[in-house]
């Protein structure tokens, strides 16, 4: 079934879920969730109206509970917290996976949380505190501890004896891995290899010693690289001293992938963007509020246009036409520009650029900006020409800018990004309305300069 029909599947299933518990109908509501999947479950109970999602999510058999908990949105995660009774609360926080309760205790308030921490079991407590210890966006944060792990000297009729007893507790039995007494990570290998092999042979002579791994403080934007990079349905997590302590999953990486191609979207439209993906459900002052910090800082950045045209009000006076053009340039310069800054922020998410090299990429985009310049110059002269009556100064003044304004905005495009990146911060951040915000300045600039120096030489036409 596709992402679209799953939509569609919830949204039926919201619309009957409700008319059944407003009618009172509560065996009728259990029969329509039985077959629903557990994320079609979640969406449709978080569209109900607040006051009937404890009502449906009770009606949920418990092992199936805690899976749909788990999918739904943070906010009606915290709306079922708030009405549910204590016990209910508990058991719910207790039974979920230790990585999807830390991702629910981000978002709860600190009070909350340490009333919760202290009501968890002893084990569920010391797993829980020890992830809310790494820093956030790390994997220390975002892996589990719920896997199967095995030693060399396990037969693999043992090996799969293990994974039987533990495999209802763990995230994932697809990839196994093996450790030695002081849980330092020395091999992994697949289920299938395990089954496939002689009951007799040894988990040390079929296993995989080349393991690939990442560290507690390893950026989340990194380890989704690794399991994109290699496949993996899991990556295992180790700390300094190599000793394995947790996995992360590929639908955790899902997340992540998802959480920051928003942010990167959202910094490429010079909008702040929130915690979470969550700008549609944001009140009104919210969006505003997000969105005016970096449209003040445009303002603010396009008054330099103003300034260099008030400044050379005379070359305008002497040839009013040339005002006409200045809208066509800017904006191809900001339009070259933004095509550069996504290509360069595209490549650094997919790391193509650090196989090509920095200074042949700006290279590369500098020359092609000059290219669609001279592209553009051909087609600009003489409608500049046709459009200012035949004044070739005009023309000339408005080809010549062009390629030097989109040239410009070329190597801006892929430099800043770059800059950014070297520095430490997000690339993003140098994305389309900034470039075109410089190249304004910038291409305005470069037109009347090259204006003032043709009337200069040649006088007015």
């Amino acid at each position: 079934m596709s992402e679209a029909n799953g939509i569609q599947v919830a949204e039926v299933v919201a619309q009957q879920l409700e008319s059944l518990l407003e009618a009172g109908n509560y065996d009728g509501a259990k029969l329509l969730l039985g077959p629903v999947q557990e994320v079609d479950s979640a969406e449709a109970i978080g569209r109900l109206p607040r006051t009937l999602q404890a009502l449906a999510f009770r009606l949920l058999p418990k092992d199936e509970a805690i899976e749909v908990y788990e999918y739904l949105e943070p906010a009606v995660q915290q709306t079922l917290l708030e009405r549910l009774r204590s016990g209910e609360v508990l058991e719910l926080v207790e039974e979920m996976s230790p990585d999807d309760r830390v991702r629910l205790f981000d978002e709860l308030p600190a009070k909350v949380v340490r009333r919760l921490l202290a009501e968890l079991s002893p084990a569920e407590r010391r797993v829980t505190a020890q992830l809310l210890g790494y820093e956030s966006e790390t994997a220390g944060r975002l892996m589990t501890t719920e896997f199967v792990d095995l030693k060399e000297f396990h037969s693999a009729a043992q090996a799969l004896t293990i994974v039987r007893r533990r495999a209802r507790d763990t995230e994932t039995i697809y990839s196994l891995y093996v450790t030695d007494g002081s849980r330092h990570l020395t091999g992994i290998l697949s289920l299938r290899d395990l089954v496939v092999a002689d009951p007799d042979d040894r988990v040390g002579d079929v296993m995989t010693r080349d393991v690939v791994s990442v560290g507690t403080d390893t950026d989340q934007e990194e380890v989704a690289r690794a399991i994109q990079r290699y496949d993996f349905l899991a990556v295992p997590v180790v700390d300094r001293e190599q000793r394995l302590v947790g996995i992360v999953t590929v639908d955790d990486v899902i997340d992540v992938i998802e959480q920051e191609a928003t942010r990167d979207l959202y910094a490429a439209g010079a909008v702040q963007a929130g915690d979470e993906d969550d700008y549609f459900q944001s009140n009104l002052f919210t969006v505003a509020r997000r969105r005016v910090v970096w449209l003040l800082v445009l303002l603010l950045a396009n008054s330099g246009t103003a300034a260099v045209i008030a400044s050379m009000d005379g070359v305008l006076k002497q040839v009013v036409v040339l005002a006409a053009f200045i809208p066509l340039l800017i904006g191809t310069g900001g339009n070259v520009g933004a095509q550069s800054s996504t290509v360069v922020i595209r490549g650094l998410s997919t790391q193509r650029i650090q196989a090509l090299g920095t200074g042949r990429a700006i290279w590369r985009e500098a020359v092609a900006g000059a290219l669609l310049g001279l592209l553009m110059m051909l087609v600009v002269i003489p409608w500049a020409a046709y459009v200012s009556g035949g004044n070739w100064l005009v023309a000339a003044a408005a080809g010549f800018s062009l390629v030097a304004i989109t040239t410009l905005a070329a190597t801006a495009g892929a430099a800043l990004p770059l800059l950014f990146d070297r520095l430490g911060l997000d690339p993003a951040l140098m994305s389309a309305p900034f470039i075109a915000t410089a190249t304004d300045v910038a291409g305005v600039f470069i037109y009347l300069q090259t204006a003032a120096w043709l009337l200069q030489r040649v006088g007015p036409a």
